[in-house]
């Protein structure tokens, strides 16, 4: 059927649906059927001819290849379904491209492409806890990782000294192996090199031919100013060793903060809760409170502040990383109630009540018991 054009053959156009070519198949296909034409060789290869058009077009992926490369896509090999049963549907040579064109993947390229990635080290993670005043300032952490590296007798090669790796005799140094599985090629990575291409015929005593050996490493990570719980470190080519000189993987260190004593951080803002003397709050004056990078801020309490009001102090939040900016600071009153009073304290509080007369001297409990007031009313109502 070579040169023969498909379409014609069954009689439709190019652009033909699916429907189309299935009713023109039927119709033919009853026509010069065998059954129908009895000692007829020209009605049984016409048939042939037919089954084997509409076989390849029916096939979406057929088709596309079909459409692509011509009918000499389906006629090498040994395959099933043609006339006179010889063709084969070869994933390995022009088809693999359409895939390469439309998913980026498959084929020649794919191939060359795990090869050399092919025995690459596996990235490493480390968790490191470090503190509030570490993120706010940045700061330099030595860390010990258990890893992979490079086999120094060989050099990472895996092969002894005076040898080197010969190439894989399976695979012919591709790293892939290929076999047919009926309508399809399938590609698979060589168990014999496992992908690399080579083999050890005389492998190194000290890494058994694997071309890394195991060792803790110490390693310096710099922590840059205004990192956030959760933040990841990159840090390329600190991770295992790649087999018999392969590409070597990467480190990531995963930063958690340490919960603070004092402050608590949302973003670049730093909160803090302070407590206030019932005296202090009543009549006013000022406090000296902590701030994250170490100095004292002063704050004026005005007379009658009540607990839970926040004061906001500018500029003295976290660092932001690769910024000169900082977030801000607040500092949130918590008015203490004193205990263990003295006679003399309480009879003065006792004055200080008596004292209070018709003028409200607690504006927020004198609001909530009006209200009260109000919806008892209404119930009675």
């Amino acid at each position: 059927m070579a040169g023969q054009d498909y379409y014609s053959i069954l009689g439709c156009e190019r652009g033909a649906s699916a429907e189309d070519l299935k009713k023109a198949y039927r119709k033919l296909a009853m026509q010069h059927h065998p059954d129908r034409n009895p000692g007829d060789k020209a009605a049984e290869q016409k048939f042939k001819e037919i089954s084997h058009a509409y076989d390849v077009l029916k096939d979406d992926q057929k088709r596309a290849a079909y459409d692509r490369y011509g009918a000499a896509a389906f006629e090498n090999g040994s395959g099933r379904g043609g006339p006179g049963g010889g063709f084969e549907f070869n994933f390995g040579a022009g088809f693999a491209d359409i895939f390469e064109e439309m998913f980026g993947m498959g084929g020649a390229a794919n191939a060359r492409r795990q090869q050399q990635g092919s025995g690459r080290g596996s990235d490493l993670r480390y968790n490191l806890e470090i503190s509030l005043e570490e993120a706010f300032n940045g700061s330099e952490a030595r860390i010990r990782v258990p890893s992979s590296i490079a086999c120094e007798d060989c050099s990472g090669s895996g092969a002894a000294s005076g040898s080197k790796p010969i190439t894989c005799p399976a695979c012919q140094g591709r790293g892939r192996m290929r076999a047919q599985q009926g309508f399809f090629t399938v590609e698979r990575t060589c168990s014999q090199c496992q992908g690399a291409g080579k083999v050890i015929e005389n492998p190194c005593r000290k890494c058994s031919g694997a071309g890394r050996v195991r060792q803790e490493r110490t390693l310096q990570v710099k922590i840059p100013a205004g990192v956030e719980d959760g933040t990841r470190i990159r840090l390329a080519g600190e991770g295992e060793a790649g087999m018999r000189g392969a590409a070597t993987g990467d480190l990531y260190v995963f930063l958690s903060l340490r919960q603070h004593e004092i402050f608590q951080r949302d973003g670049a803002n730093i909160f803090c809760r302070v407590p206030i003397p019932m005296t202090s709050a009543a009549l006013g004056g000022q406090i000296e409170v902590p701030t994250v990078d170490g100095t004292r801020a002063r704050i004026t309490i005005p007379a009658g502040v009540q607990s839970g009001h926040q004061f906001r102090l500018r500029g003295k939040g976290m660092s932001v990383m690769r910024s000169a900016v900082r977030g801000d600071m607040y500092v949130q009153a918590m008015i203490e109630t004193p205990v263990n009073l003295t006679a003399k304290q309480r009879d003065l509080l006792k004055e200080f009540e008596k004292a209070g007369g018709s003028k409200p001297t607690s504006p927020e409990s004198e609001g909530f018991f009006s209200r009260v007031k109000e919806i008892w009313r209404e119930m009675k109502d």
